[in-house]
């Protein structure tokens, strides 16, 4: 399978683009191939590569060395040239070694023909009649066939936005098939957010996806809807400039990297920022969703019911994943089923109570701190895409469970105190007691789901850095199970999982 993909009339300024844009796709294990003539411009498109890495590198050519390596913090990146390789040489230079944790760009490929991989991108240089100008040809191979399809769409779609000509520098993105960089043009920038259609996955119940089962966006429709809902509203949601429901592009308001931990290292309190996200939250509490909210050129989006089996399946994820490791054998039918049990009607009150809002993912690293804004505005809000109707206490306890810093167990009793004291105040039909419970019931849910997708992660995945956060998580639910309505559920973790000192399992 191959993709090709023609450029003429390139210019040092469209290479530097173009160069941009791959070093967004680049991950460990690439090759890219660079051929054509003497002084056809491959060492030139291999430096703008290796800049787009590591902007403060010399790039000297490796003509001599035949490899010049670039440790950055993305990947290794080995530029090679080759116009001096013997044959034969060529098993003895640790070429794969170098893809283990790393990428190849590769000159005069033709001198390696024997060694090269079958998945790689391949660039031809041809010289034209304007001496400033070339003509390339980029044909990827294997899986480079559909990466290099989604590159052609990406700039085709950035040609009709007000940043084709942005250099684009790549964004750290999180765990999910997402991927984000800012568009830097000289008076202005953006956020560009690729987005493709995920698909659905195998059944796993009733002949639906877990995708399905769990209201999970599978296309970028409900990032525009919910943006422009909430904006609406007067929230921090990003504008959005430009966007193609078909390919998955966004073009976002940039709104810097003024996270919470960020906004934290750089001495705002804890404390201020969390009753910040609190005040948020109060707010959302009054201005609830439409059940169909609008889409500019499109039907309306439907926004989906926080139901409770969509909560149970979530909340599986800990014995399906956690619950193995633990134990060293596969999960047995009548533990599911003892959890399921125990779960159920817990999830079905929880799901018909206080209904409003759900981000879904209002936690740290989604919330970013706009100082110049007023009001429930300095606080930006990303990552909703996933956002549902249900009960208002799920984005509380993500917020004050955050799973990826600590949160002290003073802070998070202060803030759920002044949550309940607030929506109190309003005269409206608010139970605190009820609330509370609410709150731990949806904790235990929220914390079980995520050390279940951290083992899944780890195991299924190779990503192991989430194990770090396991005893954090861990603590929550056990605050979270303390709850008096939730003793029956106590009584099976206590049974079924370590206490929270003692994970993640060696296991992982």
């Amino acid at each position: 399978m191959t993709e090709v993909w023609r450029l003429d009339g390139v210019d040092l300024d469209r290479l530097d683009r173009l160069a941009s844009r791959i070093a967004l796709t680049l991950k460990i294990g690439d090759v890219v191939t660079l051929s054509g003539p003497l002084g056809a411009g491959k060492t030139t498109l291999a430096r703008t590569l290796v800049r787009h890495f590591d902007r403060g590198s010399e790039v000297p050519s490796p003509t001599f060395a035949l490899i010049q390596r670039y440790e950055t913090s993305r990947l290794a990146l080995s530029h090679c040239d080759f116009y001096r390789l013997d044959h034969g040489e060529v098993e003895e230079l640790g070429l794969d070694d170098a893809l283990a944790d790393g990428a190849l760009l590769i000159e005069w490929p033709e001198r390696a023909a024997g060694w090269l991989p079958h998945d790689r991108l391949d660039i031809v240089f041809d010289e034209t009649g304007e001496p400033e100008t070339r003509t390339l040809v980029l044909t990827g191979h294997g899986n480079w066939a559909e990466r290099l399809y989604r590159l052609q769409t990406m700039a085709h779609f950035l040609e009709g936005t007000a940043f084709a000509d942005a250099d684009a520098v790549y964004l750290q993105g999180d765990a999910s098939a997402r991927g984000y960089a800012r568009l830097v043009l000289a008076d202005r920038r953006a956020v560009l957010m690729n987005s493709p259609r995920q698909p659905d996955g195998p059944p796993i119940r009733d002949g639906k996806p877990y995708s399905a089962l769990v209201h999970l966006a599978e296309d970028v429709k409900p990032f525009v809807a919910v943006a422009e809902a909430l904006r609406a509203r007067g929230f921090s949601a990003p504008e959005i400039q430009a966007f193609d429901l078909d390919t998955g592009f966004i073009v976002l308001e940039d709104f810097g990297d003024a996270v919470f931990k960020t906004a934290m290292e750089r001495g705002v309190s804890q404390a201020e920022l969390w009753g910040k996200a609190v005040d948020v939250l109060l707010a959302l509490s009054e201005a609830p969703p439409e059940q169909a909210l609008p889409v500019p050129g499109s039907s309306a989006y439907a926004l989906p019911l926080f139901d409770a089996e969509a909560m149970l399946i979530e909340a599986s994820l800990i014995v399906e994943w956690l619950w193995p490791a633990v134990h060293g054998r596969a999960l047995p039918t009548e533990v599911r089923a003892e959890f399921e049990s125990l779960g159920r009607p817990h999830l079905a009150a929880a799901a018909q109570a206080d209904p409003g809002w759900v981000l879904r993912d209002y936690h740290s690293p989604n919330l970013m701190y706009l100082p110049d804004r007023a009001g429930v505005r300095n606080v930006g809000l990303l990552d909703f895409q996933d956002a549902l109707r249900g009960p208002l206490a799920y984005d509380l306890v993500s917020l004050l469970q955050d799973a990826r810093l600590d949160v002290p167990e003073a802070l998070e009793r202060a803030e759920l105190d002044r949550y309940c004291i607030a929506r109190t105040a309003r005269g409206e039909t608010f139970k605190s007691d009820d609330f509370r419970t609410l709150y731990a019931t949806l904790g235990a849910q929220r914390n079980s789901k995520i050390l279940g997708i951290f083992a899944r992660l780890a195991k299924r995945d190779g990503k192991r850095a989430y194990l770090a956060h396991m005893p954090r998580v861990a603590r929550y639910l056990e605050r979270d199970l303390a709850h008096p309505a939730l003793a029956d559920l106590r009584d099976f973790y206590a049974r079924a999982f370590p206490a929270a000192e003692d994970l993640p399992p060696k296991s992982l």
